[in-house]
């Protein structure tokens, strides 16, 4: 008799166990029925929306732009791609936009060109589909060429996620937003190959650190070996591409980043700076900073890491990871208006470099102290 997972939405041979699905939309929508209590008078409004629902949109209407946030990381490139190419496939009009369009690092990705930057003139859509973009404001430019879509989708994993748009699921538990994908392309029958595969691989395996990272589970791996048989993929050839294909500069960024390395609080607070000048002077794009922040992250005394990058906008984007839950990044990351999951968050600040290190660093050490 063919093993029936009872982790993940897979039944024999890996296929998906319908009541399993349904197990998954019911904890969405207790989920959401948490946060309305727990907001209740606060503002706080979040439709939970099932998989049927929304592949009911997406099966009934034909013009999309599949949107992601601003700085895209391989979850919100990946989730995008894999997303469009399943629409496509049903005969949709898709387009895929962030504000940053391809990036160099993710050009392998299948299809990877339809990624570009919205133009200056909105077009008019049915529907606009917000992945991986916990808040709607982070889809940058992308939102004045949309603006004419009738109905909006919100599919995202990040815990401050307000619940934006009119079908809204947010799933904090998922490690990454192509897992969601992934349940809802299956869930609905929706067309699925392998370059589907390629980029939903390539989404998770970025998310969750290479399946290391803490919300990384056993429906996690279900789903890849899935996305691996089905897909056919050369997972040695993916994981090269990521994690091997850096460009030089990448290392002298990261030379530059640890000269400027400070501890505080005993060693449990690591941070690093990156001015306009040196980005400048090394050529750099914001693509090469992503996980440069690790390597203070995995220094043993550590529980705090803290990457400062200068904007060119008079801002200073901050970047947080923790390694303890009980010193909730996010928390803090929202006091400065942005936002995140427990251990991983971020925010963009008014003000110089050193402004902002020392108030955003000050905040950190009040919550390592009390959670130590």
């Amino acid at each position: 008799m063919a093993k029936t997972s009872e982790c993940c939405s897979h039944g024999p041979a890996g296929r998906l166990s319908w009541e399993l699905l349904e197990l998954v939309e019911d904890r969405l929508s207790a989920y959401a029925e948490r946060l309305r209590r727990d907001k209740q008078g606060g503002g706080y409004k979040m439709t939970a929306s099932t998989f049927d629902e929304i592949g009911r949109v997406l099966r009934e209407h034909q013009n999309f732009a599949v949107l992601s946030h601003v700085r895209p990381d391989g979850d919100a490139l990946g989730s995008q791609l894999a997303l469009a190419l399943s629409l496509q496939k049903l005969g949709k009009d898709v387009r895929v936009w962030n504000e940053d369009g391809t990036l160099e690092k993710y050009s392998f990705l299948p299809r990877a060109e339809l990624l570009t930057k919205p133009p200056v003139t909105g077009l008019d859509f049915d529907v606009a589909i917000a992945l991986d973009t916990a808040i709607q404001n982070r889809l940058g430019n992308t939102l004045a060429a949309v603006a004419s879509a009738k109905i909006w989708i919100n599919i995202d994993h990040h815990l401050s996620n307000p619940g934006y748009g009119d079908l809204v699921i947010v799933d904090p538990s998922a490690p990454a937003t192509g897992e969601i994908i992934f349940k809802l392309i299956k869930s609905q029958g929706l067309p699925f190959d392998h370059d589907i595969a390629e980029n939903l691989y390539a989404a998770i395996s970025t998310d969750t650190g290479s399946f290391q990272y803490p919300k990384t589970s056993a429906c996690t791996f279900e789903i890849a070996e899935e996305l691996v048989r089905d897909g056919n993929l050369d997972v040695g050839k993916i994981s090269q591409q990521l994690y091997e294909s850096y460009p030089r500069r990448r290392l002298e960024l990261l030379r530059e980043l640890l000269q400027t390395t400070r501890f505080i609080e005993q060693d449990r607070i690591a941070s690093f700076t990156l001015s306009l000048k040196t980005a400048g002077d090394l050529r750099v794009l914001p693509e090469d900073n992503e996980g440069l922040i690790d390597h203070l992250r995995a220094i043993r005394s550590v529980i705090v890491a803290v990457f400062f990058e200068e904007l060119t906008d008079g801002k200073v984007r901050v970047s947080m990871r923790s390694k303890d839950e009980a010193v909730d990044v996010c928390a803090i990351c929202q006091k400065f208006g942005g936002g995140g999951h427990t251990l991983a968050a971020g925010a963009r600040i008014r003000g110089s470099l050193a402004e902002v290190e020392e108030k955003v660093l000050e905040e950190v050490r009040e919550v390592v102290k009390r959670g130590s």
